[in-house]
């Protein structure tokens, strides 16, 4: 296993003995032990037991036994909000009259966190590098961060001052690395970049803080900080060091998860977590802050992993993790450039496949982490307060409904689209007039439009709607048939798309009518199979 070089832990070589030990915990089984930068978690038996490590970096302070055994507490109430089931207690390590250490019976020397050790397996980390990330997982956790932003302690404060001290303080940490683990021009760059972005946002972040949404929120939320834990995704292991590092604005604590996704190649999944969440939480303009937060996460992890090269005895392990920091520096460049807006309407009856296409289309539309993906049904789950996989009666779909969720699908497509970035509406769009308002809006910002209608079969439609399990959609047959039946007149410069295959065949067909209609092709229906 990884270990860090213990010459460093001044003053706890016979604390980290004493917690290295079976008899410690009453066990006979060898303990096991993972070290981080900043601390040492000790497996034994069911316990998981956390040593601070007695460090300084420009971004903490453990130095004393003070200061850890504040840390501690602070851990333990923080991760609380979000795991009560896992933490347990802060225990003093105790320095007894014999000489001899033990738990809470003599003089404190350390402090530890306690906690219910996990299986491995359980970690969103491990479960993602072996492609276990399942859509149904990724939408709990979207949920769970939500409603945890939504219960977060709202902290009074400027929105951009505040971001401007962490890129400031990420460079500070990153100067303070040898050039031998990172050179000095990529990361003024970067730092240059950020805080030119910082200024061109600076009245969103400060109209974002007075909203209350810079709150005390997790801090550290990447994949190695969710577990399963009771068949949930369970969020761990928050930033308790320093209340103001941890007090950042929602999205800015979303954009570490997103950015671990998207920089591991999970794609879908981020594009997921994105969309999901700022349907729970209705985000729409703020999300022109996300390329400078998703940089910034990256800027972190930046430091983070230098630290953890600087502190490796041996030469391919600190050779690795320099590796892996100048990874995150590099995306952190390419995580800065902004999207460019874009409404892409994706219409069809129920079963044609729209949702479907959407959810593979979003990742591949502008940048980091993909297109903004509205769905007409989740919306109106939403307006009627439930989770969007509640069904709703028919009373939930009269014309003054539809006319509802249409209004309120036109105000987010457009707060969204004027924050600089691409949407993908997905209704089933089987009214001219419905059509030509999704047309007008982008005309009336000055967007790119592109209409795809999609297409299928009575029998292929049917047996799609009928094998629906936990879907946003009431549509049942009966629907498909009632849609059949009415016209939908001209589609005029909407292109019809085949659906009736896969969804890879779909998709595809997608994107060779996207670029078509991106080069002003003339003639886009070459490209697609017109039914």
């Amino acid at each position: 296993m990884e270990r860090f070089d213990d010459q460093h832990d001044d003053g706890q070589h016979d604390v980290i003995a004493f917690l290295s030990k079976p008899a410690t915990y009453g066990i006979t089984e060898p303990v096991e032990r993972i070290d981080t930068h900043a601390a040492i978690v000790f497996l034994a038996g069911d316990i998981a037991c956390k040593l601070k490590r007695a460090v300084r970096y420009p971004y903490l302070d453990f130095s004393t036994p003070a200061r850890r055994r504040a840390v501690c507490e602070a851990e333990l109430t923080l991760n609380r909000r979000t795991a009560p089931d896992l933490y347990l207690a802060v225990r003093a390590v105790t320095r007894r009259p014999d000489g001899s250490l033990g738990f809470d019976d003599g003089v404190p020397v350390d402090w530890v966190v306690m906690m219910r050790r996990f299986a491995p397996d359980c970690l969103l980390a491990t479960l993602a590098e072996k492609g276990s990330l399942d859509p149904g997982m990724m939408r709990e956790l979207a949920d769970s961060v939500a409603r945890f932003h939504d219960a977060a302690e709202i902290v009074a404060g400027c929105g951009a001052d505040r971001v401007r001290k962490v890129i400031n303080g990420n460079h500070a940490s990153m100067a303070a690395l040898k050039p031998s683990i990172l050179g000095a021009e990529d990361r003024d760059r970067l730092w240059s970049d950020s805080l030119a972005r910082a200024e061109e946002i600076a009245p969103l972040l400060d109209r974002r803080a007075a909203d209350g949404l810079v709150r005390h929120c997790h801090g550290d939320l990447h994949l190695a900080n969710i577990c399963i834990w009771h068949g949930r995704p369970t969020p761990f292991d928050c930033l308790e060091f320093d209340d103001d590092l941890a007090t950042s604005d929602v999205l800015y604590d979303l954009a570490f998860l997103l950015m671990d996704l998207w920089h591991r190649g999970l794609h879908a999944e981020a594009s997921l977590v994105f969309n999901r969440y700022c349907d729970r939480r209705g985000e729409t303009g703020g999300i022109a802050a996300l390329p400078l937060f998703l940089a910034m996460r990256a800027a972190v992890r930046t430091h983070v992993l230098g630290s953890a090269a600087d502190r490796q005895d041996k030469a391919a392990q600190r050779a690795r993790l320099v590796d892996q920091a100048h990874g995150y520096l590099s995306a952190a460049h390419g995580f800065l450039m902004a999207p460019t807006p874009r409404l892409i309407a994706v219409g069809g009856r129920s079963g044609s496949g729209k949702s479907t296409l959407a959810s593979h289309l979003a990742p591949l539309i502008g940048t980091t982490p993909g297109a903004r993906w509205i769905r007409t049904d989740v919306l109106r789950k939403l307006l009627a307060g439930v989770d969007p996989e509640t069904h709703l009666p028919d009373s939930a779909y009269t014309p003054a409904a539809h006319e509802a969720v249409y209004a309120a699908l036109i105000e987010r497509v457009r707060d969204t689209l004027a924050a600089g970035w691409p949407v993908i509406v997905d209704a089933v769009f089987d009214f001219p007039d419905t059509r030509a308002r999704m047309e007008a809006l982008a005309r009336s910002l000055g967007v790119p439009f592109a209409g795809l209608w999609l297409d299928a079969e009575r029998e292929i439609l049917n047996d799609r709607v009928r094998g629906r399990r936990g879907d946003a959609s009431d549509a049942g047959t009966d629907v498909v048939e009632r849609q059949l039946a009415r016209d939908i007149g001209s589609l005029g410069d909407w292109v019809r798309i085949d659906a009736g295959g896969t969804p890879a065949q779909t998709l595809e067909r997608c994107r060779k009518a996207l670029a078509a209609l991106r080069q002003g092709d003339p003639d886009p229906d070459r490209y697609v199979k017109v039914v």
